[in-house]
């Protein structure tokens, strides 16, 4: 096993695999910014150097000078956490060309799952159902006419590169057809330095269900169950649970036996997450995220397994050590993203924590690196801790997120917290009748 891991990421996910590190007896380096000197898991990790300047570009991503901390720390591993590297195959490449161990997927598989048209043909033919759509990228109108009309309208513009929403559009419409088109291509040229855009068609109200896998490297796969991330806002998660209320038993031993089939036939290691729209009693695949999820605590707190250290593990060559008949589901979890941001405006709101509690309790676990007199910096994503709830059943799960949502403290800041205050009163959400574009029109209804 590793001695060393260096972490290539910062806030509550650099403290989460710090922890998971030194539960398994190895030391931790931590890198930072400037901005970061401060943060918790430079105050705990073994040793910490600093890699640059706040702006990210020029620290958290800057892998000249991750690599050269790796080295001169003799670490021998780097965890990538989520975001910033996490999904750069680039990066990937060059860590192992240094001779460390990269935890995460290979190379291949993060290029190949980071263009959503090669990841669509690769699930395709590994027998997973995708949206109905074009076989590949899509040049011009011209082109993308017929197939809006043998795929039926609406239709979804979307990038073949990046996420997040960015590069996304609806054509309701032949009508508007080309300014979907061309709007969206023009999005994801900027986002993401490549136009190329496809097609598919646009459901209406689906849920959005994701299966977490855990593969090795000697051709052993397990799926961990699924999570429910329809609570979304502009395409970005607040909220995720699992199991999901709207899965049956069929549903979910249907879809997790097809992915974990699937991951097998890719040769797959590692964590991942293949994502979905379902609607109707029918899946269809949207993408794979290479790497580990923000939500990926729901989880482990109804199977009990520690995610983190199952990467660590199988980065080392290790075997798993469980098998699908092992995996169990237990009771209902449920996680809220706060941030530090106004809850009505969404206007991100950096600054000096001058109080800070931390709920607890049985069934209660907060992942987050703040501490009072943290500032929290303008430079990054406002995400600044994420309350995750355990229950027997989802009706305690909620009552329990209700009690630890009124406990927590976060001063001198805003947060986002009176928002899931307000969800827990509203019907649709605690019967778990939602769907992913549920939360932006709750969202709207509260401005009026």
């Amino acid at each position: 096993m590793f001695d060393k891991i260096l972490i290539a990421n910062r806030g509550e996910i650099a403290l989460r695999v710090h922890r998971a590190c030194r539960e398994m007896g190895i030391r931790t380096v931590a890198v930072h910014s400037e901005a970061d000197a401060n943060a918790m898991h430079v105050r705990l990790a073994d040793e910490s150097v600093c890699i640059g300047p706040p702006p990210a570009n020029k620290s958290y991503l800057n892998i000249p000078a991750i690599i050269t901390a790796a080295e001169v720390t003799g670490a021998q591993a780097i965890h990538p956490g989520y975001g910033f590297l996490s999904e750069n195959a680039r990066f990937a490449e060059i860590v192992e060309a240094h001779g460390l161990a990269f935890i995460g997927p290979t190379a291949a598989h993060i290029r190949m799952m980071g263009d959503k048209i090669t990841a669509k043909q690769a699930v395709m033919d590994a027998g997973i159902p995708v949206v109905p759509g074009s076989e590949g990228g899509v040049d011009t109108y011209e082109d993308a006419v017929p197939i809006a009309e043998k795929i039926g309208y609406p239709v979804l513009i979307k990038a073949a590169s990046g996420g997040g929403g960015r590069g996304m559009k609806v054509a309701e419409t032949a009508a508007n057809l080309k300014e979907a088109m061309d709007t969206a291509s023009t999005e994801a040229l900027a986002a993401f330095g490549d136009g190329t855009v496809y097609i598919e068609k646009y459901l209406g109200r689906p849920r959005h269900i994701e299966i977490q896998i855990l593969a090795d490297t000697h051709g052993n796969v397990v799926h961990l169950g699924e999570r429910d991330c329809s609570l979304q806002r502009r395409h970005q998660k607040i909220l995720e649970e699992a199991p999901s209320p709207a899965l049956n038993d069929d549903d979910r031993k249907k879809i997790g036996d097809v992915v974990r089939r699937a991951i097998e036939a890719i040769g797959y290691r590692g964590v991942g997450t293949i994502e979905f729209l379902w609607e109707n009693g029918e899946f269809y695949f949207i993408e794979m995220n290479t790497r580990l999820q923000v939500e990926h605590p729901v989880t482990e707190m109804i199977t009990g397994i520690d995610l983190v250290r199952e990467q660590i593990r199988v980065a080392d060559g290790q075997k798993l050590d469980i098998k699908q008949s092992d995996v169990t589901f237990e009771g209902w979890a449920i996680e809220c993203r706060i941030n530090a941001e106004n809850a009505r405006t969404f206007a991100p709101s950096p600054g000096l924590v001058t109080d800070f509690h931390a709920p607890g309790g049985l069934g209660v676990r907060l992942d987050s690196a703040l501490y009072a007199g943290y500032s929290i910096p303008p430079y990054y994503d406002s995400l600044i801790g994420k309350l995750i709830v355990h229950g027997r059943t989802r009706e305690e799960a909620l009552l329990r997120l209700r009690r630890s949502l009124e406990e927590m403290v976060v001063g001198g800041v805003e947060t986002t917290i009176p928002i899931f205050l307000d969800l827990l009163e509203e019907a649709d959400f605690v019967s778990g009748n939602y769907h992913i574009r549920w939360l932006e029109d709750w969202l709207a209804s509260r401005e009026n």
